[in-house]
């Protein structure tokens, strides 16, 4: 695998410099400068490939490429915005760079509940709590019509945990959710994503899938003709929110995806974090069946209860079976090497971390601290060479 770090740029506070010392040698970033549905200039992705070389690394993955809110509900300006992320495919292959993982999460990006969740050993973890969630969907945002999709339990419990919130706990838990985790490209006031909510009330999850293959019927063929790789992420969670669909969940989801379009320009980021919070997601089962096309990693694993609710675990524990998932991607490695595929060796990035030791008194962004992600990267580097030693 080649081993890459989320770069969230300049102002990162993990810089370059540290990520060479974790032994990447990599980086995974985008032009966050740029606005959703704007077309990524050949100077502008220059000038910052310029910066990550300078510091002896590459940028061979970008993430994200952000689709603006108009594709997902196909309105607007949507036919322009299409056009402009053709553009922006071609320059970046015209710079060098083959791959663009992206997501189709209408409104929210990746959803968390609480940023700073105390584990025993005194680190902090990322955290999702359902009951939090739709505390703040129904007391909160106060949704129109959001009781209609909760049972009378859930809304007691709900209420319940509402509260005893204080003022502050009630602000900490809305700028978990709305303000924007790292890589969000939106930031949202309580009423802009009240009136987004509103937006998606009469959209389905076939019109979403349709407005998706849409999309990928659009650009795919640019991807094709300049040899770049587009990788989808999955949902994350892996379940609908505040009453708006999410179509890049299940196995069957993404069979659906892959079936419509089955270009292997037409990918998959392979993040075993976000499909694993499901159980009835089989991942060994989802790598075999598409692993042809996965062209990038986010190697992670969460530890779910029989609440559905789940924390980000160490990379080596919670529920999934790292070994096994590592076995898979080396092997497929293998497989891609004899017949000579150029991208035989798949990005891959630790993704997410604990906060932990020094780290624990700076500024970080949520999730990307130096030293959670570089145990983690540590972790997989050592399970990755023990595995390969065995293999034929």
């Amino acid at each position: 695998m080649k081993e890459s770090f989320r770069w969230y740029g300049p102002d990162d506070p993990v810089g370059l410099s540290d990520i060479i010392q974790s032994g990447a040698t990599n980086v995974v970033s985008a032009l966050h400068q740029v606005p959703n549905g704007s077309v990524w200039e050949k100077d502008s992705i220059k000038a910052y490939k310029e910066i990550v070389v300078k510091a002896g690394l590459d940028w061979e993955v970008v993430e994200s490429v952000p689709i603006h809110e108009d594709i997902k509900r196909r309105v607007g300006k949507y036919k322009q915005h299409i056009e402009n992320y053709k553009k922006t495919i071609e320059n970046l292959s015209k710079c060098g760079i083959y791959n663009i993982c992206y997501n189709f999460m209408p409104v929210l990006d990746w959803t968390r509940t609480h940023l700073h969740y105390h584990m025993k050993d005194g680190s902090t973890a990322l955290y999702l709590d359902k009951t939090a969630l739709a505390a703040f969907d129904l007391f909160i945002v106060k949704r129109k019509n959001a009781e209609k999709q909760y049972n009378e339990n859930k809304i007691l419990e709900a209420k319940k945990y509402y509260d005893i919130l204080t003022k502050e706990e009630v602000e900490t838990l809305s700028m978990s959710i709305i303000a924007g985790l790292p890589g969000s490209e939106e930031k949202y006031s309580l009423e802009k994503f009240r009136n987004q909510l509103e937006y998606y009330e009469s959209v389905s999850k076939s019109d979403l899938q349709k407005n998706l293959i849409y999309f990928l019927e659009e650009i795919i063929p640019t991807a094709e003709k300049f040899g770049v790789r587009m990788c989808i992420h999955p949902d994350d969670p892996p379940f609908d929110l505040f009453g708006i669909p999410r179509v890049v969940s299940t196995y069957e989801d993404l069979n659906f995806i892959f079936k419509a379009i089955p270009s292997l320009s037409n990918g998959l980021t392979f993040c075993t974090g976000s499909l694993g919070v499901r159980p009835d997601n089989n991942l060994i089962e989802i790598f075999h069946k598409f692993a042809e096309r996965i062209h990038f990693l986010h190697l992670r694993s969460t530890k779910r209860d029989d609440k559905g609710n789940f924390y980000e675990a160490n990379h080596l524990e919670g529920d999934l079976d790292m070994f096994q998932i590592v076995r898979a991607i080396l092997i497929e490695e293998k497989k891609r090497k004899k017949v000579n595929r150029s991208d035989w060796k798949i990005p891959m990035r630790p993704d997410h971390g604990h906060q932990m030791l020094d780290d624990l008194n700076k500024k970080t962004n949520p999730g990307y601290s130096a030293i959670g992600r570089l145990r983690g990267l540590a972790e997989i580097r050592g399970l990755a060479l023990g595995i390969d030693k065995t293999l034929f």
